[in-house]
């Protein structure tokens, strides 16, 4: 039930978001920098944990992967939001 009452929720909103006004281009523009932003914190964390989870052993691992990828997000946010 709580599933099915989600789902309808979600589909309403966007049904209700899309009768809203178009995006001035500056808005649009203020969009795909967000995304640009998110997109490069993202793809930083992954490689960053990817290469981080290729050291050490045991409990380090763990700590070499969350740190590669908390470093990773970091470049990745600034190359993306430059």
């Amino acid at each position: 039930m709580n599933r099915t009452l989600a789902i309808f929720s979600m589909l309403a909103m966007g049904v209700l978001q899309a009768c809203g006004p178009a995006a001035t281009p500056e808005q649009q523009r203020q969009r795909e920098h967000e995304i640009a932003c998110l997109s490069g914190s993202l793809g930083g964390a992954l490689i960053g944990g990817a290469i981080g989870s290729q050291f050490g052993g045991g409990t380090g691992r763990t700590i070499l992967t969350a740190a590669g990828a908390g470093t990773g997000a970091v470049a990745g946010n600034r190359y993306a939001c430059g």
